[in-house]
Parts: C-alpha cells; structure tokens; sequence
C-alpha cells in the first residue's frame, strides 16, 4: 500500500511518499480500503511531536478516512468486506488502507460521497459533545464562534443552528464571513489578526453588540474557541452571565486567563476533549452519531469540502490548515 509517512519530526515538508507493507486486521478489527481522509489540524501538530499523543515512527498521520471494508477479522459481525463506512483514529489515515476497531467504524449513508464522509466524524463528533454535553446548548441561546470558518467552526454553526441557537461567526477575513453566512449565521464578526489591548477590548464591545443584536443583550451564553492565543480573554470578557467558554483548540498559541472573570459573571471554562470521550463513553458516543447521521440525511448538516488534493500532496493540503487558509474542509483522495 502507499502512505504518507512521517520518519522524523518536522512540518509537512517532512512527508514522504512509501510503499509499504498493508496491516491485516486483528480480532475485531477491520481492514478499509481508503478512499478520502480528512485533514484536521492536529495533523500540524502530530507530525511535530506537539500533539497530546506521539506514535512511534515511522507513521502516517490522519485521523479521519472514509473507504470500503476489504477484510474483517475474528469476532467481527456487523461488519463485512463492501460495506461504505467512516472510522477514526490517532493517526494511519494519510495511506490507502487503514486499520481500524470494529466498534469505532460506522457505516455511512448509500447517497454520502466518501469525501463528506472523510470530512465528517471528527468535526462534527467534535462540535456536538462541545455544544450538546459539555455546554448543553439551549434554543434561543448566542453561541459566539472563534474559529468559525475552519473546520470544527463550520460544523459548529451549523450544529448550533440545528439546536435552536442564534449563531455569531467570529473570523478574520471577509471572505471566511460569507462563507460563515452562507452556513447559517445570524451574524458575523471579522477580528484582526493581531490583538494589543485596546484591539482586546475593541473585540469585546463588538461581540457583546453581537449579541445583544440577536437578543441577548448581556452577552453571549457560550463561546466556541477553536483558536485560543490572544483572542480567549477579551471573548470571556464578552459571556454574559452564567455563559460557558469552550476550550476546543488553540492554534494562535495558549491562552492566559484572568480567572477572576470567572468569579465576576460566575461562567465556566470548560475543556471539550471529543476523542477522549469516545473512548471513555462509547454507548453515549453512538447515540450522538446516529444522531448527526440522522441530521445529514435530513439536510440539516453537511460538510463544506472546500479543497482536496491527491494522497501525494498531503504535504499541500497540511500548509493550507497550519497557515489558517483553509474554509471548511480539506480532503486527500487516493487513486
């Protein structure tokens, strides 16, 4: 099989192309052959040794594929070879076969192309236990969205919608604007790409304006921060009272927060780690992708692949995620 395998830590530049020897899957396990795989930001930070988890190299980063069952191990019953299905996992995605848990496969609806599909589970699976279980999102409420062009944020809108929020998109271009608008939101916020104080407190008042102007005139009730850095602060700042921040990502950098914040509006931090509690919670876990799979064949949710690129320009696709040009998703497709 080919796969994009990372050898020594660096940027995607590290990449190369190997022919290598394809797994066979275990008891309860499945072989799939691949047919797209999303590209997630933690695939910036794998392939570094920066992320949470470091695989022993050599490696292929991607989290996220979409394929046909080739192969079925011992023990496996709900699953056989043809089958379209989406699986997950830490890495092993950037390659044309991938290994996979049984209990982590879910098929994947006749009409759902392989790149939605690829471009769906961890965005998505992400955004709804954010909203769904950590922030227990509430009809009527503002969800105010760091991040909401990329990835997780795109989901994010579209989720907070389907639940009955007035979404405010924050993003920094005009063009990541319409595209948010073009998702759903209410409203949208363009902040700069750098913040000193005066620009901090400047983003405040506008999001609280924000919000106030889909009628919640103390702020927002949760913030989704999928970008963290300097921008976290003057966001709590913008909670109303009893509001929750999401702590979902943080690729501007690792925030400082005054925690007394917390104090003054009693509002919560709260840390939304998707692939953890999959683990942790799968019987929950199902039911929250029964339901988004439900959502899609409703036309309530769908991925916004927005680039893709063949198995052997991974390397491309990954410096459109670290630079922060990408809207939506990015995809790799395999011959």
């Amino acid at each position: 099989m080919k796969a994009m395998m990372s050898a020594t830590p660096g940027g995607p530049e590290t990449l190369t192309l190997e022919e290598v020897d394809p797994p066979a899957p275990g008891p309860s396990e499945v072989l799939i052959e691949v047919k797209a795989a999303g590209v997630n930001f933690p695939d910036t930070l794998i392939i570094r040794d920066m992320y949470q988890f470091k695989p022993p190299r050599p490696f292929a980063p991607g989290g996220e594929v979409a394929g046909v069952i080739a192969a079925v191990g011992d023990g496996v019953t709900k699953l056989e070879p043809g089958d379209r299905v989406q699986a997950g996992g830490i890495n092993g995605g950037f390659a044309t076969h991938f290994v996979a848990p049984a209990a982590q496969v879910s098929k994947i609806p006749d009409a759902m192309p392989f790149e939605e599909a690829a471009a769906f589970m961890l965005t998505y699976g992400t955004s709804h236990y954010a909203l769904k279980d950590r922030a227990v999102l509430k009809p009527g409420e503002a969800l105010f969205i760091l991040g909401a062009a990329g990835g997780v944020g795109a989901a994010a809108i579209e989720l907070g919608k389907a639940m009955g929020a007035r979404v405010i998109a924050g993003v920094s271009s005009e063009d990541k604007a319409a595209f948010c608008r073009d998702l759903g939101a209410d409203e949208t916020l363009v902040y700069p790409r750098e913040l000193d104080k005066d620009a901090q407190r400047a983003l405040s008042k506008e999001i609280k304006a924000k919000a106030a102007a889909v009628g919640r005139p103390e702020g927002a009730d949760v913030v989704y921060d999928a970008v963290g850095g300097d921008y976290a602060e003057p966001a709590v700042r913008a909670l109303g009272w009893g509001g929750r921040f999401l702590v979902v990502g943080f690729p501007a950098g690792i925030p400082k927060l005054p925690l007394n914040l917390t104090l003054l509006k009693s509002c919560q931090v709260i840390g939304v780690f998707w692939g953890a509690f999959t683990m942790r919670d799968p019987a929950r876990n199902a039911d929250h992708v029964a339901e988004l799979f439900q959502w899609y064949t409703e036309g309530k949710i769908r991925p916004r692949v927005t680039a893709t690129f063949p198995l052997e320009n991974a390397a491309d696709a990954l410096k459109l995620i670290e630079e922060r040009k990408a809207t939506g998703k990015v995809v790799l497709t395999m011959a």
